[in-house]
């Protein structure tokens, strides 16, 4: 008898670079390489047709490989307005695109991601390459960063499934707390 598994496609969102990756987690927590990859679009094209391509690669990722569920970096505060923002409109996309496909998703913080993935939230990017390589048997670290990064969202929602909310009862972070609060204040 195989045990069942879990496809969760992992997303890094960016404008530039938008990682996507793919593991089958099984209940015990093993999980297996399906696939990795970079969607790119080039800064000089309008944003518009940077979004399109992106998004046409998500649906072309998801059409192939049938993920069960979808894991996004979420966009929490960065210095540079214009990475946030481009970040942040390649996440909605990715949101959006999981909801036309009828899969859950979700969204975790890069800390929250790097305390599932190699036990400390503020681990670097060669830390974060070397667990995921470890994890999933793999004889070179995964490259680029950017799809590291993807595989790390997958593997730390198949872990830990979907963030505790206030509204199940459970401790929230300081993160996931502001978080919250934001996403409160933007609905008013």
């Amino acid at each position: 008898m195989t045990t069942p598994t879990r496809r969760v496609l992992g997303i890094d969102p960016g404008l530039t670079r938008c990682g996507v990756g793919i593991v089958d987690v099984a209940r015990d927590r093993s999980a297996t390489l399906v696939h990795l990859g970079v969607i790119r679009s080039h800064p000089d094209l309008p944003i518009e047709q940077r979004l399109a391509l992106i998004g046409a690669g998500i649906r072309a990722v998801i059409a192939e490989h049938r993920p069960h569920v979808v894991a996004v970096e979420r966009v929490f505060a960065q210095q540079n307005r214009s990475t946030v923002m481009g970040t942040a409109q390649a996440s909605g996309i990715a949101l959006l695109i999981a909801a036309e496909h009828g899969l859950p998703a979700a969204t975790h913080t890069p800390s929250e991601v790097k305390a599932a993935i190699t036990g400390y939230g503020n681990a670097d990017k060669r830390q974060v390459q070397t667990m995921v390589a470890r994890v999933l048997r793999m004889d070179e670290l995964p490259t680029p960063a950017d799809a590291a990064d993807a595989l790390a969202l997958a593997m730390c929602h198949a872990w830990r499934g979907t963030p505790t909310t206030a509204s199940s009862g459970g401790a929230l972070t300081p993160a996931q707390r502001a978080w919250a609060n934001a996403e409160k204040a933007a609905r008013r």
